[in-house]
């Protein structure tokens, strides 16, 4: 319901009034949690999601063959696996590799063996680097998808154990919420965009929109107090856009059914215009 959300907060027409030429190709066909078994407890809906990411991984290498930005829209975190893979396909065929900007409160660096929970939605930034079930890590036929050295995560400050320590080893460069609160939201994203951008074709942005504190965004499914403001966020991606190094953005965890007037999904076609260049002079 998240992508229907965004259609009604009026992205097409707001990208459009930006100059942009966009082309909404619809939904990528995934099946209903509903109407089938979760299988494995250690990563519920494994073979499913990996089905969906692997239809989405080639639309988003298609779409970039042809030389556009694709902008994908969620749901559920898990599509990462499927946006970045996409992204890599396209890139690896002229021995290129990407960056990936992760916006979160959370790491999303579970693996079937460190989640307490089973959902793979925790999972994809592992995933992407070539940690976990290789249903996903194997999605692209590139192993790691992007590189942890590549990687930023940008407002982290709900973790899991394990978690944690799979990020210490891994060399991804992590800025939690201290990291924004001491150092001010403009030169954490600077030192992200160095990393990311540091021998790349250029970035995946993924904003999970428990990004935002939820003061602002109220209708994710996993909020968590303190996270950025309003502004924080916009310049966030405003300095995206500047640094003119996006490859593709992807837009997740709206879920409209605990929203507030859709308005997490009105903040989020704000962030989106703002990645894609919108100025406020």
């Amino acid at each position: 319901m998240g992508p229907s959300a965004l259609r009604v907060a009026g992205l097409q027409s707001r990208l459009k009034q930006l100059g942009r030429q966009v082309e909404d190709i619809g939904n990528v066909q995934v099946r209903q949690p509903e109407e089938q078994p979760y299988g494995e407890k250690k990563a519920k809906y494994l073979d499913e999601i990996a089905e969906a990411c692997k239809g989405l991984a080639d639309i988003v290498a298609k779409t970039l063959d042809e030389d556009l930005v694709p902008l994908v829209l969620g749901g559920d975190h898990s599509i990462a696996v499927g946006t970045t893979a996409g992204a890599a396909i396209h890139f690896n065929k002229k021995s290129k590799r990407i960056g990936v900007i992760w916006l979160d409160a959370h790491g999303d660096m579970n693996t079937p063996d460190s989640s307490p929970s089973g959902n793979v939605h925790g999972m994809p930034l592992a995933s992407i680097m070539g940690y976990g079930p290789p249903e996903l890590t194997k999605l692209a036929g590139i192993t790691p998808m992007v590189e942890p050295r590549s990687v930023a995560l940008v407002g982290i400050r709900d973790l899991d154990s394990k978690e944690r320590r799979l990020m210490k080893e891994s060399g991804v460069h992590v800025f939690t919420m201290r990291d924004i609160d001491e150092r001010g939201m403009r030169e954490v994203m600077a030192e992200a965009l160095r990393f990311t951008t540091d021998d790349t074709a250029g970035v995946s942005v993924s904003l999970d929109m428990d990004f935002v504190d939820p003061t602002d965004a109220p209708g994710v499914g996993t909020p968590v107090r303190g996270g950025v403001t309003y502004r924080e966020a916009h310049l966030a991606l405003e300095m995206i856009a500047d640094s003119e190094s996006m490859v593709s953005f992807e837009l997740v965890e709206i879920n409209p059914v605990i929203d507030e007037h859709n308005t997490t999904a009105l903040l989020g076609v704000e962030l989106v215009l703002s990645g894609l260049g919108k100025k406020i002079l």
